[in-house]
């Protein structure tokens, strides 16, 4: 927490099995600096690859939102858990523009300043589109990437060639940069053994 809290540290990587705690952390550090009682940044920026597990479902119906919403549904879920299930909180801080959960397809060209900023499962993207995303960071802006380099479904990206590992080893020598690895699981029994086992 001491680095997601840091703000001389712009860049933070979180590593970690299954259910360790990535996204919930890094999410909940991100409400605690806009939503706080001492804000540090106008806003909370939550976006992860879009990358299906197993065989794609092909094309969903819908508008942008409707078709995301699978895709961020687990962005959603650790929101909602924090804010103590209250769906409707949630929804208010989004209508407010203070938390935005969006696809990574449309942050070309954009410039995001005075935000927290967290790319969730980065061991999904390539070196090219996480060199995209960071290239949009701006003053004030601070941006947490998770993943578990054991979970990639990306099948043309491996352990040593992700976005994530990439991020890891080119910036590990940066002054602002701090990196963690989680190592205990924390969702449940059954997934610790199962990530550990299987």
């Amino acid at each position: 927490m001491d680095l997601l809290l840091d703000p001389d540290l712009p860049v933070v990587s979180l590593i970690g099995k299954a259910g360790s705690g990535k996204t919930l952390c890094a999410i909940a550090a991100g409400l605690e600096q806009v939503m706080g009682e001492d804000p540090k940044y106008n806003r909370l920026i939550v976006s992860r690859p879009i990358q299906p597990m197993g065989k794609d479902i092909g094309y969903l119906p819908g508008t942008m939102e409707e078709k995301m919403s699978p895709w961020l549904m687990p962005i959603q879920d650790n929101l909602q858990f924090l804010m103590g299930d209250d769906k409707m909180t949630l929804d208010l801080y989004t209508e407010k523009g203070q938390i935005e959960v969006e696809a990574m397809t449309f942050i070309r060209g954009r410039s995001i300043s005075n935000a927290f900023i967290v790319i969730d499962e980065v061991q999904n993207m390539t070196q090219h589109e996480i060199k995209t995303i960071l290239t949009r960071v701006g003053e004030n802006t601070k941006i947490v990437l998770t993943g578990d380099i054991e979970q990639i479904d990306n099948v043309y990206i491996d352990a040593t060639n992700n976005g994530l590992s990439y991020v890891v080893e080119r910036l590990k020598e940066e002054n602002i940069t701090g990196h963690v690895t989680l190592h205990k699981g924390e969702r449940s029994k059954v997934a610790t053994i199962a990530a550990t086992k299987l």
